[in-house]
């Protein structure tokens, strides 16, 4: 049996160390040096300026990142700054007298409005606007649901300071009619049969009376009809006017019609004869018993306190 020949070569380490002591030795280094510079103070004040710089760049990432979200928007710096209206707060309500309708504060349009129901008061307008611009509104409505239970809008007239008529249409309703109501509406079945439909009367009117005063009887009701409310400072209802009844020599709190005051203070008779109200007759009349107390009213209103609220009140 041949023996088994082994060939081991040991090289030296260099320097008579090996590895795992040279290893050590270095370490040994390491720690004297950290040692020396803790007892100079040394190593903390590198790394304190370590960890400032490390939170410098991250509140100059937050910084960035809080300026494209639109985070602190009140800085000039923003990207998008924060919107400032420059116009007066208003109240998205009608005036109205008896009866109900709905207030809101924003018009959505055409037919999200609310139905919350409340008398809002007068108000006048908000000194930071120019002179006003007037109209006189005035609709006809008739019954649809059953026996014509529920009101809506067949025709609507608007006519300006001078009772020139700048809208007069007839309007379909959106449900079937039940009840045209023409002894009192005016209105008849022919009159609806190439009638436009409400929503674009509804775009047409809005339109027209946007930022302008609208002046009505009981105007509430032609509001409500149009499924829009008027802002209340934009609103001037001659039923709950005070200076009319009291011209009429009427009671103050008396609601009382269009048809009476104007017999009362203009000596003039409207809504005779069988065929019916004429939503432009009533426009007119309207206008002329506002302008009869225009200034008297519009004195009285910005004597009071402009209310920029958006709840309604029980006068």
């Amino acid at each position: 049996m041949s023996g088994l020949k082994l060939n081991l070569v040991c090289e030296p380490s260099r320097g008579g160390k090996s590895d795992k002591s040279r290893g050590n030795a270095k370490h040994e280094r390491f720690l004297g040096k950290r040692h020396y510079l803790e007892h100079k103070g040394l190593l903390k004040e590198k790394q304190n300026k370590k960890l400032n710089k490390k939170n410098k760049q991250k509140n100059k990432n937050k910084s960035k990142n809080t300026q494209l979200n639109g985070g602190d928007q009140s800085k000039p710096g923003a990207i998008f700054p924060k919107f400032t209206s420059s116009l007066p707060n208003k109240t998205n309500e009608p005036s109205s007298s008896a009866g109900t309708f709905s207030g809101k504060s924003t018009f959505s349009f055409p037919s999200t409005a609310s139905t919350s129901q409340c008398l809002p008061t007068h108000q006048a307008a908000p000194r930071t606007l120019g002179p006003l611009k007037y109209v006189a509104l005035d609709c006809e409505m008739v019954g649809t649901g059953p026996r014509g239970s529920r009101n809506e809008l067949a025709r609507c007239s608007i006519v300006t300071y001078e009772g020139d008529v700048i809208y007069d249409k007839y309007i379909k309703p959106t449900n079937p009619v039940t009840d045209f109501r023409t002894p009192w509406s005016g209105i008849r079945r022919q009159d609806l049969l190439h009638a436009i439909p409400f929503y674009q009367a509804q775009r047409e009117i809005v339109k027209i009376i946007t930022g302008k005063v609208v002046v009505g009887h009981a105007i509430h009701n032609d509001f409500k009809a149009l499924k829009y409310f008027h802002p209340a400072w934009q609103t001037r209802d001659t039923v709950r006017i005070p200076l009319l009844n009291q011209k009429a020599g009427l009671p103050v709190n008396e609601m009382v019609s269009l048809k009476r005051l104007t017999k009362a203070i203009l000596k003039k008779d409207i809504q005779t004869g069988k065929g019916g109200h004429s939503s432009v007759e009533d426009a007119k009349a309207t206008m002329e018993l506002f302008k009869v107390v225009e200034s008297m009213w519009e004195q009285k209103l910005s004597a009071q306190p402009f209310s920029e609220s958006n709840g309604c009140s029980s006068e």
